[in-house]
């Protein structure tokens, strides 16, 4: 049974590591070696998972996920995130904080987010393995003089190649219309600004477009009106919460931003079919 803390854990980057950006390559089978990535946690830059071999089993956001070679997959920092086991797993992770992301990476991450395994052909698995083993050679090379940009540098192209499949993906399935351009910027804006902001109309005036334009992009793009995404990312909040800490309901709900204790309770009710505390309490290790 996992402890609960009064906050969600986050793990960050061991002593001795270039400050913001670690890169290895394990071969793992069974239950996880390290408590850390064992437990429900959160990252505090953005992971990634190169599947070279066998099998990882992993829960995000209480969906679990099997990750079989060969594929991809990243985990953006808000995700919350444990390994649950290995079969014979040959994997390369790395993890790279915001601030080392150059900014048209990171804001790609941000537009991307979430996302599932993504299936790798022969030639693209081995063109970012041998990507990620040069990363890792630069990462031993402390004694060069520009060691810091050296590294930064190959672990952002490293993220490029990764980012670049996912837009592949994306524009296979999309001609990108400017409806799509509009739900993007919304779920990007709603992912920094939910617990704030709540009303459809102020997410319309950020983007500078009318609140019945952005509906219409919206729900036409997802088939969900904009207030239904603006509940929703703030009920997956209070859902994390509410199983990963012991914080109460009432401190979770300001925390989001309801000062009205009563109706944040009927509005997660709503969209879970029940209570905040009947969720918990079904949801006890």
């Amino acid at each position: 049974m996992q402890k609960k803390s009064k906050h969600i854990p986050v793990n960050t980057l061991p002593a001795g590591t270039r400050e913001g950006i670690m890169i290895a390559r394990k071969s793992h089978n069974g239950l996880p070696d390290s408590k850390e990535v064992e437990r429900s946690h959160r990252d505090n830059g953005y992971v990634f998972i190169l599947q070279e071999k066998g099998t990882t089993r992993i829960e995000i956001d209480f969906q679990e996920h099997r990750i079989a070679a060969s594929s991809v997959i990243f985990i953006n920092p808000h995700q919350i995130h444990r390994v649950i086991g290995f079969e014979n797993a040959t994997i390369t992770s790395w993890m790279i904080t915001p601030e080392n992301l150059q900014l048209k990476f990171l804001e790609l991450l941000e537009s991307l987010t979430p996302v599932g395994a993504l299936a790798l052909d022969a030639e693209t698995l081995s063109i970012i393995a041998q990507t990620a083993s040069l990363c890792m050679q630069f990462a031993e090379r402390k004694h060069e003089k520009l060691f810091d940009a050296i590294l930064k540098e190959s672990c952002n192209t490293l993220v490029a190649l990764v980012a670049s499949q996912y837009i592949a993906l994306a524009k296979a399935t999309d001609n990108s219309s400017r409806f799509e351009v509009v739900t993007k910027a919304f779920k990007s804006s709603l992912e920094n600004n939910f617990t704030t902001v709540k009303s459809p109309g102020a997410y319309a005036k950020c983007l500078n477009i009318s609140t019945p334009y952005l509906n219409e992009c919206v729900k036409s793009t997802t088939g969900q009106p904009v207030s239904d995404h603006i509940q929703q990312r703030v009920i997956l909040e209070a859902r994390r919460l509410l199983y990963h800490s012991t914080k109460s309901v009432k401190e979770i709900a300001v925390e989001l931003g309801y000062d009205d204790y009563s109706y944040f309770t009927r509005l997660f009710t709503k969209i879970t079919g029940m209570p905040p505390l009947a969720f918990r309490s079904k949801n006890l290790d």
